[in-house]
């Protein structure tokens, strides 16, 4: 935090740091209204997944989770590519790749942000340096996002064994986790570095700069699920329709009619495998070299 005292300190940074000041009063009233309609936002769609649309009950909680986190534009997200626009449309609707992967990476981002969440609330808690925090945010982010919103809620619909369910999708999280730690070490380490009150969980800013990372880790981590999707190395959107409330076994190629796909290893080689996981430890280490360059990482 050296500097913030000085020409680069709060008062560059728009008054922040004083509660007063007419910048931060409004910076601050500016957050205020985007946690507001991200409750508003929530509940849209929570009402809408729960009572209208036949997703899978892990996919309603996906949206919901990061509806929370992502505001009006993870609503917006839910209704172009999830909600169904008429009854018996949803196969359908979210048979097209691009909303097969983006349900793969609502699923992904739900369990791995709140994960981080958890750990970044406990960081500041208890003061943890930032390279322990994001150490920290990592490993209960790829823990709850593999051992509890995949394999646990994916338990029935690869056989019903939850050490298969981890098996299974272990490798498919590791790659999305990184593209997601990686937009969001970044974005947390630095903005937390340069904005007084960004790593107190009391701070609204806090949870303002953990929204901003989750869009990150969003965006970041959607490439890798279109090509994990495409390649039935993942599941897309399910529907309980097809795959009935307990889920079962979904077929080995795409079908609209299914709204999901498989996950095998299809026609994937063990070299494109090993250079998407190059890809995404490379972007991961991308985010924490900008975290250390233009944060204070250490």
């Amino acid at each position: 935090m050296n500097g913030l005292n000085g020409p680069g300190g709060p008062n560059a940074l728009g008054g922040l740091s004083a509660p007063g000041g007419p910048y931060g009063t409004t910076a601050e009233a500016l957050m205020y209204a985007w946690f507001a309609l991200a409750l508003l936002s929530t509940g849209y769609v929570a009402y809408d997944a729960y009572t209208k649309n036949p997703e899978l009950t892990v996919m309603k909680w996906g949206w919901v989770l990061v509806t929370l986190y992502t505001g009006p534009i993870g609503a917006a997200l839910y209704v172009l590519s999830c909600k169904e626009p008429r009854p018996g449309t949803h196969e359908r609707f979210t048979a097209p790749l691009w909303k097969q992967a983006f349900g793969s990476t609502i699923h992904c981002v739900a369990g791995d942000a709140t994960g981080i969440m958890v750990a970044a609330v406990a960081a500041s808690l208890i003061g943890l340096a930032p390279w322990a925090d994001a150490l920290l945010e990592y490993a209960v982010g790829f823990g709850f996002g593999l051992l509890v919103f995949q394999a646990l809620f994916m338990r029935d619909m690869l056989g019903g064994s939850y050490v298969r369910a981890v098996r299974s999708t272990v490798f498919a999280e590791w790659l999305s986790m990184n593209c997601v730690m990686g937009a969001m070490v970044a974005v947390n380490v630095i903005v937390r570095s340069h904005v007084p009150g960004a790593r107190d969980v009391a701070d609204v800013r806090f949870w303002a700069t953990f929204s901003l990372a989750v869009l990150a880790g969003l965006a970041c981590a959607y490439p890798v699920n279109v090509w994990l999707v495409a390649n039935h190395l993942k599941h897309g959107m399910g529907t309980v329709r097809a795959l009935g409330e307990g889920g079962g076994p979904l077929p080995p190629t795409p079908s609209p009619a299914h709204g999901g796909m498989a996950m095998g290893e299809g026609e994937v080689t063990v070299e494109q495998k090993t250079a998407m996981a190059t890809l995404t430890v490379l972007f991961l280490a991308a985010g924490v070299l900008l975290a250390a360059v233009f944060g204070h990482l250490t």
